[in-house]
């Protein structure tokens, strides 16, 4: 009878599914009835390759500039073996999540509420499936991630234009691109970033194959040295960076609300890091083998290839991708601020707008604050990220789990490659224990130890954070 209850559960969960998709379906319908099909084409996304778009597009941003310093950091076979690792834990660990959004999700239709207003956000399913307490410890640590990776995309925009326009310094860029990032409150949700996510894609694919074939053109530099990994805090720091990358999975739920049919979801991550590995794998090892040791002074790769039509155009791309990533990050904090002043359900995009503005002016100030492209990225993946994306989902899942009636009516069944729940387990103690103890543990020691290094050496509030002096910077032109 059990496997009986299970199928019949399971059918109706389908029912459900696809009773909504056809409500969707019929509101679109009247949509394209009276908007232009093209509009709707570009603007309204919903499908699984709309997911993958978005997933592989706000996984690789700023951070592709970084991962030649980390190798630096790391040697070259760490940097290549902690990519791969961390890339397929931070795909395990979105795989949990979307299982505990269709847990809650599947839980809460069977009571009759309707989400038809509302965006499901990750800490509205931890409070759902364990109670009040996870929802304060997610919405914490959420927010908290969400709001300085929007403060790093920031810092990465200063720190990118500089490379074609040294007239101005990086503060002074911060603060005009952060006024070009606030302009994302008028993008209602997820749905509406189907042509951003793919131009997004596009532009770090030529970016990544810029800086590997630019790197490959211009050869090793004479007498180059590939000394690391030499010293424990760069070691760590640079692991840690790698963690952040493969840690975008912080707007996992919010991606999963914006689909049509969110159950496809379970894989789509991993598929997208598949495709990433090919952007950050080649570009970092070929620029680390270019410019070996030379790479420990500067986290940003642009800064040590040659400029040219194709540095600049790549520059210009990134910039575009880093206000597409900054929507990304901030737009799940827009959906907490307007449910904290009851706006989520109002239909203007302009008074949503509106009201969206004071996300954007402490995410504006903590960028002047903290300049420091590079070690940033390391501290926020070891003190947020770790816990964000790793530790959290995994601690929940066994926890939604732990009870035999809770397993046996799993709204999912087990993935293939996991054989028995006992092993599930083992795997996501692995997890936490793993993150914790290398990622937050000697990562947050390390990232911590840089970063306040990085203070004591430049001071907050740097006007120009690792610029080269005018006459030195001419020099060094001209000599490339």
């Amino acid at each position: 009878m059990l496997p009986q209850k299970q199928a019949e559960e399971a059918m109706m969960s389908s029912l459900t599914q696809t009773i909504e998709r056809e409500e969707g379906e019929r509101e679109e319908v009247k949509g394209e009835a009276s908007h232009f099909s093209f509009k709707n084409l570009l603007w309204h996304g919903g499908s699984a390759y709309d997911a993958w778009f978005s997933c592989a597009s706000n996984q690789v941003a700023q951070v592709l500039l970084t991962l030649p310093y980390s190798f630096s950091q790391l040697g070259m076979l760490s940097g290549i073996i902690f990519q791969i690792f961390y890339g397929l834990l931070g795909s395990y660990t979105a795989y949990l999540i979307s299982i505990l959004y269709i847990e809650y999700r599947s839980r809460k239709e069977k009571e009759n509420v309707s989400f038809k207003n509302h965006v499901i956000q990750w800490f509205e399913v931890l409070e759902g499936l364990l109670g009040p307490y996870w929802k304060a410890i997610g919405l914490a640590f959420n927010c908290t991630f969400l709001l300085f990776g929007s403060v790093i995309q920031l810092i990465a925009c200063a720190s990118n234009i500089y490379y074609i326009n040294d007239h101005l310094d990086k503060r002074t860029w911060t603060y005009i691109f952060g006024a070009c990032c606030a302009t994302t409150v008028f993008i209602p949700s997820f749905h509406n970033y189907r042509m951003w996510s793919f131009l997004g894609l596009g532009m770090t694919t030529y970016t990544a194959w810029y800086l590997t074939i630019a790197a490959l053109v211009h050869g090793q530099v004479e007498n180059v040295t590939h000394s690391g990994p030499n010293k424990l805090v760069l070691y760590f720091t640079g692991a840690t960076n790698i963690l952040y990358t493969f840690g975008g999975h912080a707007v996992t739920v919010e991606i999963m609300h914006a689909m049509w049919k969110p159950q496809k979801f379970k894989y789509i991550y991993l598929y997208a890091t598949l495709y990433v590995f090919t952007l950050t794998l080649p570009s970092a090892i070929a620029v680390y083998w270019a410019f070996g040791d030379q790479l420990l002074d500067h986290s940003n790769a642009f800064s040590l290839l040659p400029r040219s039509g194709w540095r600049d155009t790549g520059v210009i791309l990134m910039l575009i991708h880093q206000f597409i990533t900054f929507g990304f990050a901030c737009t799940p904090l827009y959906f907490v601020w307007e449910k904290v002043i009851g706006m989520h359900d109002t239909k203007s995009i302009c008074l949503r707008a509106l009201a969206r503005l004071p996300v954007v002016i402490p995410i504006w100030f903590l960028a002047i604050i903290f300049p420091f492209f590079g070690p940033i990225n390391s501290a926020v993946g070891a003190l947020l990220v770790s816990f964000t994306v790793y530790i959290i989902p995994a601690s929940a899942h066994m926890l939604t789990y732990r009870s035999a009636s809770a397993r046996q009516n799993a709204a999912e069944k087990l993935p293939f490659f996991i054989p028995n729940w006992t092993v599930m387990y083992v795997v996501n103690a692995f997890v936490v224990v793993w993150v914790l103890v290398v990622g937050f543990g000697f990562g947050g020691w390390a990232s911590m130890t840089n970063f306040i290094r990085q203070v004591d050496t430049f001071g907050l509030f740097a006007k120009c954070y690792q610029c080269q002096p005018k006459a030195l910077a001419s020099n060094h032109t001209l000599h490339r």
